[in-house]
């Protein structure tokens, strides 16, 4: 396992990693990128623990995707499965996990403050948190997709599922854009990764 995490993880991270997965008993599974989620997190009907990640060339992705979804695990197992799963115990549980992570020896200079800011009141996705998810893209694999809010006004652009769609105007935190098919408005968060369509 040690080897395998080497493939994904900052150097640095990988015994602490490591040690967390033997603790909780957790089963790892790494899979193709799924564009929906970033890992989950499963009890298993005989009561073990899965976890399940994207495969990722992104080091610093992997490593507070692992993380979150340790501490939905950890969560569950302490306070019961009626909690809800990105409340407020999941944030401490959360916070608790990644404070001995947040260290120059793990992530880059740019990235660290990014990530301490972040901790202090995690969300649900690090792809809520703008600044941190640009920061995070740069670790990706090169890619033709571009963010919605680098698009011109009354762009066209495609999405995963081949949907297409036309770029409105800001509303607050997120960009309103059309689905040209229904006609129905979406809100997309900024840094939301598209394939913008040349006319």
């Amino acid at each position: 396992m040690s080897n395998v995490l080497q493939s994904y993880l900052p150097d640095q991270a990988v015994n602490s990693c490591l040690e967390l997965i033997k603790l909780n008993g957790v089963h790892l599974k790494i899979v193709n990128k799924r564009v929906t989620r970033h890992g989950d997190y499963r009890r298993m009907p005989d009561g073990s623990h899965q976890i399940t990640i994207n495969a990722s060339p992104n080091p610093y992705r992997f490593l507070i995707t692992l993380v979150h979804e340790v501490a939905h695990l950890m969560a569950f197992e302490k306070y019961g499965r009626t909690i809800k799963p990105h409340g407020l115990e999941w944030k401490r549980t959360f916070q608790h996990l990644m404070l001995p992570f947040i260290r120059p020896e793990i992530f880059p200079n740019n990235l660290l403050p990014l990530v301490a800011r972040h901790f202090k009141n995690p969300k649900a996705s690090s792809s809520t948190d703008t600044q941190l998810a640009l920061a995070l893209n740069k670790y990706d694999l090169p890619s033709d997709l571009v963010p919605v809010f680098e698009l011109p006004y009354g762009s066209i652009f495609r999405l995963y599922n081949g949907k297409l769609f036309k770029k409105g105007s800001r509303k607050v935190k997120r960009i309103e854009c059309v689905e040209l098919e229904s006609g129905r408005r979406y809100l997309f968060q900024p840094h939301a990764e598209v394939e913008l369509i040349k006319e």
